[in-house]
């Protein structure tokens, strides 16, 4: 990793350790955010959102008025949030932060719209297409000071806060081996609406399909189990198993990350039989594995039977990520590492080399 990129990472996991031990205040004032598109599925987790008093949608930015009608709808709330552009609605509901629910690609517009405005960005998962489209974009964020956070479902897992605790706390030793499951049947089976399909399956609106929608789960928790620690090498295997349903994009892929006394194994698929985002962590003397969002099975030693646990949320405003955004931006906690820019800048990277490895067939060394 660049030497700025540790340093910033190291910080954040000094933040991170203390974080159940000193839970914030809430804001006192709700954060102003604005919606950057309707096209991404994982809005309706803010559209549906429990009121909590600590954000307020100020504007929508949706060109399709069919689609935000039929969202607005379902949600109870008025068409006039909606606008056709997003610098209509940055102009006349002037947000403290954007988040951004349309296509991978269109990612980097919305911080080219927004950083010059000193106006925050929360992104849905991955935080880019491309390690170009990535280092723009953090290029934007530090000129201008903003926040450039990258929502991923699995950082308000509980089960995966434990799991790193352990690893923290050297219960299972040093860490040796990483396996990550993530996906589903495929966003066709699964029944996404056609706005969200149409982009999801394009790999130039989402960098490609099952790689970079299910591989950049286990990435992230990877970087941020291993400190922020660069991979020597990725190594990916990608599989076509439903030409006739995804023509265009992966279906199934194994990403390979070789560390120096370590191994990442990341199994994302749009062929699974069922919905996973599982983890599992082996050390020199035992294992956790983080069964779902509430659960863990611990076994520390070799003669020692396995445990379930049912482990805690997280404390807010790490259980949420619209309370994390509205209490970073307002300066009442600090920036989480599975959250941060110096972990998605890699996480993005990796993406990339495995993409790279899969095309042509060979493992990629990463540069020192």
């Amino acid at each position: 990793m660049p030497k700025p990129f540790a340093i910033l990472f190291a910080l954040l996991l000094l933040a991170l350790a203390g974080r159940l031990a000193a839970q914030p205040n809430p804001p006192t004032t709700p954060l102003r955010v604005g919606v950057a598109g309707l096209t991404h599925t994982h809005v309706h987790g803010l559209l549906g959102r429990a009121k909590r008093g600590d954000i307020v949608i100020v504007g929508i930015a949706e060109p399709n008025r069919a689609l935000a009608e039929r969202f607005t709808k379902e949600h109870g709330l008025p068409m006039s949030l909606v606008y056709p552009s997003l610098a209509e609605m940055i102009a006349k509901t002037k947000p403290q932060a954007v988040t951004a629910f349309g296509s991978i690609y269109e990612h980097l517009a919305v911080v080219q719209a927004c950083a010059p405005k000193g106006i925050h960005v929360m992104v849905e998962k991955p935080l880019a297409v491309s390690l170009d489209h990535a280092r723009q974009m953090a290029a934007l964020a530090q000129q201008y000071h903003i926040r450039l956070l990258t929502n991923y479902e699995t950082t308000w897992y509980g089960s995966n806060l434990r799991a790193y605790q352990l690893v923290q706390d050297k219960t299972l030793g040093d860490v040796r081996k990483m396996v990550a499951h993530d996906g589903h049947q495929g966003p066709k089976e699964i029944g996404v609406n056609q706005e969200f399909l149409s982009w999801l399956t394009d790999p130039v609106q989402n960098g490609g399909g099952a790689l970079p929608d299910f591989g950049c789960y286990g990435a992230d928790l990877m970087t941020w189990l291993m400190h922020g620690e660069r991979p020597l090498s990725v190594t990916a295997s990608a599989l076509h198993i439903k030409p006739d349903v995804y023509p265009k994009v992966e279906d199934d892929v194994t990403i390979l990350l070789t560390y120096p006394k370590a191994q990442g194994i990341i199994e994302a698929s749009w062929n699974w039989p069922y919905a996973r985002k599982d983890l599992e962590v082996y050390g020199q003397t035992g294992s956790v594995i983080a069964l779902d969002r509430d659960h863990v099975r611990l076994r520390r030693t070799e003669k020692e039977v396995a445990q379930d646990l049912t482990v805690p949320a997280p404390p807010a405003p790490y259980d949420d990520p619209f309370a994390y955004l509205a209490a970073v931006v307002q300066g009442t906690t600090t920036e989480d590492v599975l959250s941060s820019l110096a972990t998605n800048m890699l996480v993005v990277e990796i993406l990339d080399a495995a993409r790279q490895s899969a095309k042509e067939g060979k493992t990629i060394y990463l540069p020192r």
